[in-house]
């Protein structure tokens, strides 16, 4: 028989068991089932056992603990019109607080630590606007994606169902509500097996996206990611090829754009401690994208030596904007051995210039 998993301390020192008077009842912050327990940093968070709360903690509430305190507490004030509209206000900024911190997790793969900051998000969201409007949809995809992380497909096809819903009773919705629902709906057709309609979402993905960013964004150009992934799974290697292709090229040019603005700012002030281009989260996204882009051109039998050249090239300029030298260091000699194999290659150049800044850079970026 497997051990229980010890409680985290700063956790578990957080909660006591809760006394309410005959009658009066407290739901569980995760599960909506009858709360026993209470944070007593806030006291206005309560759950119905100890493993609940610790994963409320991990997932959230560490985050917004005493924020809670003046939306969850009346008073004379906030019963008034004035306080009224600063409550609202007030839950807005829980909102996009838990929107990133679960954009956050999922980026890094953390599916079950992003289901409490997923759940609060809609939950907040329907205090805020009400149930059924569009203002709901990327709570509802921030919950779709944490449940299929973890495998809950019929989960994920209700709340992507009730996305869709709100969706089509919105004419005016915009294309970016649009674009993120076609991608989740599409990943949920890829896991299911069901890539006709895989790849019909994502198409819809792509256009949506290149409306609101742009055909050569680095939004559309994921739709290109998720496309070619199911083109390769259904053996049509060519058609994969040229999509991760595109992609490749559009961060490629992405990511010179912003070494170009790095090697400026450092230009003009030499004492200048610049912050990483990208924070965590997007660095595992990007990074992780691009290996398997990486991967797929490795293992292919023709070994493209350019293409090979252009992903690692990407990579190594990511994780020195990012601030890892030593990953950058890796991506760029292997970009480097991959352009001399080509001779008088354009990139050659660009890839020596890169590994040069990486072991001279007086400002290393902390992780």
């Amino acid at each position: 028989m497997m051990e229980a998993e010890p409680q985290d301390p700063r956790t578990t020192s957080n909660i006591i068991p809760l006394a309410l008077p005959k009658g009066t009842e407290k739901l569980c912050e995760l599960c909506q089932r009858r709360a026993y327990l209470q944070c007593t940093k806030c006291r206005v968070a309560f759950y119905c056992d100890a493993e609940h709360q610790q994963a409320d903690w991990i997932g959230i509430h560490e985050r917004i603990c005493q924020l809670l305190v003046p939306v969850r507490t009346p008073t004379l004030f906030s019963l008034q019109k004035a306080g009224r509209i600063e409550t609202q206000l007030k839950k807005v900024e829980l909102i996009e607080i838990s929107r990133v911190v679960a954009e956050s997790k999922l980026s890094e793969g953390r599916h079950q630590e992003a289901l409490p900051a997923a759940q609060f998000c809609l939950r907040c969201s329907i205090d805020v606007h009400g149930p059924s409007t569009v203002q709901l949809v990327p709570a509802y995809l921030l919950l779709a994606d944490a449940n299929m992380g973890m495998g809950n497909l019929a989960l994920v096809a209700e709340l992507l169902s009730q996305a869709e819903w709100a969706v089509l009773k919105s004419p005016e919705c915009g294309h970016a509500v649009h674009h993120r629902l076609h991608r989740s709906l599409g990943r949920l057709h890829t896991v299911t097996g069901n890539l006709e309609a895989a790849l019909l979402n994502f198409a819809n993905d792509i256009y949506f996206a290149s409306e609101e960013y742009g055909l050569d964004s680095i939004v559309t150009c994921g739709g290109y990611f998720l496309m070619a992934d199911v083109f390769a799974k259904q053996g049509k290697m060519t058609i994969a090829r040229s999509l991760y292709s595109e992609v490749a090229h559009t961060w490629h040019s992405h990511l010179a754009k912003l070494l170009k603005t790095h090697i400026e700012n450092v230009q003009k002030n030499p004492n200048l401690l610049l912050e990483p281009s990208f924070d965590k989260a997007q660095q595992f996204e990007v990074d992780g994208m691009l290996r398997t882009v990486l991967e797929f051109e490795q293992n292919d039998s023709r070994k493209d030596s350019a293409q090979i050249a252009l992903v690692a090239h990407c990579l190594a300029m990511l994780w020195f904007l990012g601030g890892d030298a030593i990953k950058a260091l890796g991506f760029g000699s292997t970009a480097l051995q991959a352009s001399q194999l080509i001779p008088n290659h354009d990139l050659t150049e660009s890839i020596e210039g890169l590994l040069q800044l990486v072991q001279t850079d007086p400002h290393p970026r902390s992780d």
